[in-house]
């Protein structure tokens, strides 16, 4: 019973579901590397059109990060543990959120930028799926570009 709540829920909500995922791609940044720019350039030597972080362990030397509803990053150096990183991915575009910890255990998360420098590692774990197709466009519900699912492959 459960299970049909919940597919009424998503097909109301205009979801795709899928059970298949198709690939994993597990990669190791090294020291000095840039977080966002290198998970960009594995989805798009993958071609990934449908894709999302499963998991990220890690530190950086400095983050960029946006905090919401702010026009600009903000910038910090030191050591910090990647404490999380989730969001979308696609060679459209990704939406992705970082959180990051302090040696003091403060933790401060936002939208990840270019400029996040691994300190020892990051180690990502990213999943995908040709079920679905992933983009970016304007809806008119907000003034952004907003994640647009369709169907792909089946």
């Amino acid at each position: 019973m459960r299970w049909i709540v919940a597919a009424v829920l998503l097909f109301s909500l205009g979801a795709c579901t899928s059970s298949t995922v198709t690939q994993y791609h597990a990669f190791r940044l090294k020291p000095g590397q840039d977080l966002y720019g290198s998970i960009d350039s594995v989805v798009k030597a993958q071609k990934i059109k449908a894709g999302w972080v499963v998991t990220c362990a890690g530190s950086l030397t400095a983050y960029n990060i946006r905090f919401a509803n702010m026009p600009e990053g903000a910038k910090g150096t030191g050591h910090f543990e990647i404490v999380s990183l989730a969001g979308t991915l696609s060679t459209e575009g990704a939406h992705l959120h970082l959180s990051v910890s302090d040696s003091t255990g403060k933790t401060i998360g936002g939208h990840l930028l270019d400029g996040c420098k691994i300190y020892t590692t990051a180690e990502v774990v990213i999943a995908a799926s040709d079920a679905f197709i992933f983009s970016r466009e304007e809806d008119g519900t907000t003034p952004w570009k907003e994640l647009q699912i369709k169907k792909g492959k089946r």
